[in-house]
């Protein structure tokens, strides 16, 4: 009697990396796509209203219901530990970061990491109260969005992209 054979079980797909991108007011859209084309990266957008992408086979876009939070659920759910997600929504990257995502930049290429985004937290929670004590009119907003934050995201993601691709 001869000993059963087994056939050797295959190593586990690995994920190809994305740009998952909260996209209702994200103002670097074309810059994602510019890089993640170069490097032959899906990009895909989750908004609450409908958004055209450019008609390639990397770009697609999904439009969520407009209820409280729906879309960044819906990113969240989607985040594995390869993507990229591009977001200015500091309580989405928290929630991205927990769920594994390989990187959580903003549209200024500011990154969040498992280290700094506690004191993004807890920041946006002292000025979300300062606003509600002083007004909003008493509290500065966000500076305009410039040539050198679209710069310095461009940057970003193709580094943390690179850095997926590597590791993968």
């Amino acid at each position: 009697m001869t000993a059963p054979t087994t056939a050797p079980v295959p190593a586990a797909a690995t994920p190809a990396p994305r740009i998952l991108i909260d996209a209702d007011a994200c103002p670097v859209k074309e810059e994602a796509y510019k890089v993640a084309f170069r490097r032959q990266i899906a990009v895909h957008l989750v908004a609450n209203s409908y958004l055209r992408t450019p008609d390639h086979p990397l770009a697609s876009s999904e439009m969520v219901s407009d209820g409280f939070d729906a879309a960044d659920d819906r990113i969240v759910a989607l985040t594995g530990p390869r993507d990229v997600v591009v977001t200015a929504d500091i309580l989405l990257a928290d929630r991205c970061l927990k769920a594994g995502a390989a990187a959580v930049i903003s549209p200024t290429g500011r990154p969040f990491t498992a280290n700094s985004i506690g004191a993004a937290v807890a920041t946006r929670a002292i000025m979300a109260d300062l606003r509600v004590g002083v007004g909003a009119e008493g509290i500065g907003g966000a500076a305009p969005f410039s040539k050198t934050d679209r710069s310095r995201f461009l940057s970003a993601l193709d580094e943390a992209l690179g850095r997926v691709q590597r590791e993968g």
